[in-house]
């Protein structure tokens, strides 16, 4: 019994540990929480098995991603009025993806366990993010040792994709591409004219995740609530649904979230997104701790590194041969394959690395975009793949 409360104990507090220590030693922030609470996890899955070590794993790892999709979205504003060019990189970014998706299954994927699965995964966190990934491998029901190899290789991958964009990437692709006359980058979290920036850096997540307990909760009670009854609603449909139960009740979850994200009150409520990070930490390293690395496949597993790799490297080669086409600005081209590939906390830092500060919207704006779609596009996808 000892055991088992512990275990939870870890499951929930392990995240601030981590995120306190990335705050704290610069290396460790550069590593970043998510990677190394899937360490953490698969350590402690593979060396402790308190009673009730599948139970606990199977609540907190079905309740963590419902809680967070409606959370990251209540602080979602989508923007009207936006560019010509802004528009098309948009598109262009998603239909790259997408693309590069179906291009990678036919190349990859048929020699994956659950390849149209994996496929559909893909699409949803190189269009949305994390929460995204998360919601599509319970919606669609993927092992959680899949799930973990992908994860493993997307932080790699990704690595090296910001790696080579600020290392050679913009300068070729403004040599390539139109290039208006930057405007400065004033300073992480700002939009320019003094406008705050929607979506913070990891830095800033973290920072934000520490608030007084009668602070948050005095503020956070309406966001929680209205969550809790969207996961009602959608539970409910989802039981309607019979076996779509799943599918029907994360897109569901999504459409409510996106429609209650419009009520100012709950956008106006700071923590919504720190909540829904956090939340989806406390799934990382839960998630993490129930892959077997017996049972791990070596060489789906390298076949899943070709599928990754050609996604993210082809959906940046489609991207820049549309915003040719189309005529797109290289800013304004990187910054949405950036906010894609490795999803808005990054728009910041590449924004400051391009020294173009104009940016920062459309790079933010694409995210939300990326957020809202990616578990629709991620189920579409799925079942095209299917077809092939």
């Amino acid at each position: 019994m000892v055991g088992n409360i512990l275990l939870v104990l870890i499951y929930l507090l392990a995240p601030a540990g981590v995120m306190w220590l990335c705050r704290r030693v610069s290396w460790l922030g550069k590593i970043g929480p998510v990677l190394i609470l899937y360490v953490l996890g698969v350590i402690l899955g593979n060396i402790w098995h308190p009673s009730l070590m599948g139970a606990i794993q199977e609540v907190l790892s079905s309740a963590a991603v419902p809680l967070a999709i409606p959370l990251m979205l209540f602080g979602c504003t989508f923007r009207k009025g936006e560019t010509r060019s802004q528009v098309l990189a948009i598109l262009a970014g998603i239909v790259s993806v997408i693309a590069a998706v179906i291009a990678g299954y036919l190349i990859f994927g048929k020699g994956i366990p659950d390849g149209a699965k994996v496929g559909g995964m893909l699409t949803g966190v190189y269009t949305g993010g994390t929460v995204n990934l998360a919601a599509i491998k319970v919606m669609l029901g993927v092992p959680e040792e899949t799930f973990i190899l992908l994860n493993s290789y997307d932080m790699v991958i990704s690595f090296l994709y910001l790696t080579f964009l600020i290392a050679a990437g913009i300068k070729l692709f403004r040599r390539f591409l139109p290039t208006p006359p930057p405007a400065p980058y004033d300073a992480p979290g700002t939009c320019g004219e003094g406008t705050t920036c929607e979506a913070s850096a990891e830095s800033g997540r973290v920072r934000g995740l520490f608030p007084k307990v009668r602070e948050y909760f005095s503020t956070e009670w309406l966001p929680l609530v209205v969550t809790i009854a969207i996961i009602g609603i959608s539970a409910g449909a989802g039981a309607l649904a019979g076996g779509w139960f799943m599918t029907v009740f994360i897109l569901l979850l999504t459409t409510l979230g996106i429609v209650a994200s419009f009520w100012k009150p709950l956008r106006k409520c700071k923590y919504n997104e720190p909540t829904a990070m956090y939340l989806i930490y406390v799934f990382s390293i839960v998630v993490a701790s129930m892959a077997d690395l017996g049972k791990l496949d070596i060489s789906g597993g390298l076949n899943l590194l070709g599928y990754l790799t050609l996604v993210v490297f082809g959906s940046l080669i489609l991207n820049v041969l549309l915003a040719k086409i189309l005529r797109i600005d290289a800013d304004t081209t990187v910054i949405c394959s950036v906010s894609f590939i490795c999803s808005p906390p990054f728009v910041p830092m590449m924004a400051a690395a391009m020294n173009s500060r104009r940016v920062v919207v459309i790079g933010l704006s694409s995210g939300i975009i990326g957020y809202a779609a990616g578990n629709y596009l991620g189920f579409l996808v799925s079942q095209l793949l299917n077809l092939l």
